[in-house]
């Protein structure tokens, strides 16, 4: 990889082995506590039959810019051609114009992101701009081209110790069969996602119910059978590993409901006829309590990630499909709805293990105060305040929530860090988050807010940034 001088000290000037660590108790705190520790990445998007596969990327672009609507909001607002971002220019010449936009792009964490990525992974010490574009792009796809830049060996790199993908209850999980058949030193679990026997209103809601009938033999016209179809679903699932569901939800559903009115409004979606004002809410809701039960009667961890305002663009959704970079932070109402579902499934003792993710940082301390209603002293840190996530997963989002978890609640027993992404080359968002982790309490212990401790404050750092997502999810005790 070639260098320059005056580039290589431009990086190293902020992109050195104290990153993000402003004192001397942060950088002990990092160095001796966190930044040798495995990653256990609960929650993400990567797609397991790359994985079964042990995929080799082809360049660059293939494993970092294709699907990364990240990188495509950016590209658009630089004013760069939909060709070059999800049209028909080469690879190549997709990566030049995500160069070119890179230097556009400090202050927006895709700057760090970016150039984390490219050092940890392929040791690059230049700065990525038009100028540096062909020679980056001819050293990384070189490297992605050899074994030791296989799938799997990109997750060794980081060591990544546990993944959980985000899977449709229709999907037969021959992927994660393959996975631990083939012995994968990386141990890739399954989370369940329900989301299409949710939405009823949604145009393909019909025909998914009608491929779950088909999948499970379980007549799914009546609410019951729908219900016994799911957990027919979640139980094969179990047997396969699962021990965590996820639901992506403009916000939790909490009406009033009776069985026969959910017959009804059923049968009618399914026969293709209009839904009356309000029904949609209350179908809604009896789903997300009976998957509520029955996650609880798994012993699952149920996860909500709340808040998303999903497809605004309708031109490019039609263009360009879904989950393309046209979606932002919503301000639904959340507070009132949520602490009604989970009050129904506690009263009868069926609250399982939840995590809970908002993507509007005004409902911060909202989440993080809703929690301690539901912690009722079985385990540790039962009820979690998840961590930020899409549009808040950079510095001044992470802090704002582990500053509402720690001024409401026990930032101790925090499960820490996920990437919530589909690339392989998303981890270092973990040392990301561990920096500022360190920092943050470096800072305290420095300001004379928090005893200089280091020992009791590194175990801590340890736990959040490792251990505590280990017991929680107990992910040790599967065969």
């Amino acid at each position: 990889m070639p260098h320059q001088t005056q580039v290589d000290s431009q990086v190293d000037t902020f992109l050195n082995e104290n990153f993000l660590l402003s004192n001397e108790t942060a950088r002990e705190l990092y160095h001796n506590y966190a930044a040798d520790l495995p990653i256990i990445d609960y929650h993400c998007h990567l797609p397991p039959d790359e994985i079964a596969s042990d995929k080799q990327f082809s360049n660059i672009t293939s494993v970092w810019l294709n699907g990364d609507h990240y990188k495509w909001r950016a590209m658009r607002t630089n004013g760069i051609s939909e060709k070059f971002i999800t049209g028909s220019a080469s690879d190549e010449e997709k990566f030049q114009k995500w160069a070119e936009t890179v230097p556009y792009t400090m202050r927006n964490p895709l700057y760090h992101w970016t150039h984390l990525e490219l050092k940890r992974y392929f040791g690059v010490d230049e700065l990525l701009d038009g100028n540096s574009a062909k020679a980056i792009y001819d050293h990384c796809s070189t490297l992605l081209n050899s074994p030791d830049y296989s799938v799997r060996s990109l997750l060794g790199m980081m060591k990544v110790e546990i993944v959980c993908t985000t899977d449709d209850p229709l999907d037969d999980l021959s992927e994660h069969a393959a996975i631990k058949e083939d012995n994968c030193p990386v141990m890739v679990i399954p989370a369940f996602r329900p989301d299409k026997a949710i939405l009823i209103q949604a145009d393909i809601f019909p025909d998914y119910i009608r491929k779950l009938s088909d999948l499970t033999n379980v007549d799914t016209e009546s609410f019951a059978g729908l219900v016994a179809a799911l957990a027919k679903r979640a139980e094969y699932f179990h047997n396969r590993g699962c021990r965590l569901a996820d639901h992506g939800l403009e916000q939790i559903y909490a009406a009033d409901y009776s069985e026969a009115d959910l017959d009804a409004i059923l049968k009618r979606r399914l026969s293709g006829e209009k839904l009356f004002d309000g029904e949609a809410l209350l179908f809604q809701s009896a789903v997300l309590f009976e998957l509520g039960r029955l996650y609880h009667s798994l012993g699952w961890t149920q996860q909500y990630h709340l808040g998303a305002l999903r497809n605004n663009n309708r031109r490019m959704l039609a263009e360009l499909g879904p989950d393309t970079g046209f979606d932002s932070i919503g301000d639904f109402s959340q507070a009132r709805s949520l602490s009604r579902f989970l009050n129904n499934l506690d009263a009868n003792d069926q609250l399982a293990k939840t995590i809970l993710y908002n993507l509007n940082p005004r409902d911060n301390e909202v989440m993080a105060t809703m929690i301690g209603n539901y912690n009722d002293g079985t385990v540790a840190g039962k009820m979690q305040f998840g961590s930020a996530w899409w549009f808040l997963d950079q510095l001044d989002g992470m802090e704002k929530q582990m500053n509402a978890l720690s001024n409401m609640g026990l930032l101790s027993r925090f499960v820490g860090m996920l990437t919530d992404s589909r690339s392989f080359l998303s981890f270092p968002r973990h040392e990301y988050f561990r920096r500022l982790l360190c920092d943050m309490f470096g800072r305290d212990v420095e300001n004379g807010l928090l005893p200089n401790d280091t020992a009791w404050i590194g175990k801590i750092i340890s736990d959040i940034s490792y251990y505590n997502a280990k017991n929680y999810f107990g992910f040790g005790e599967q065969s």
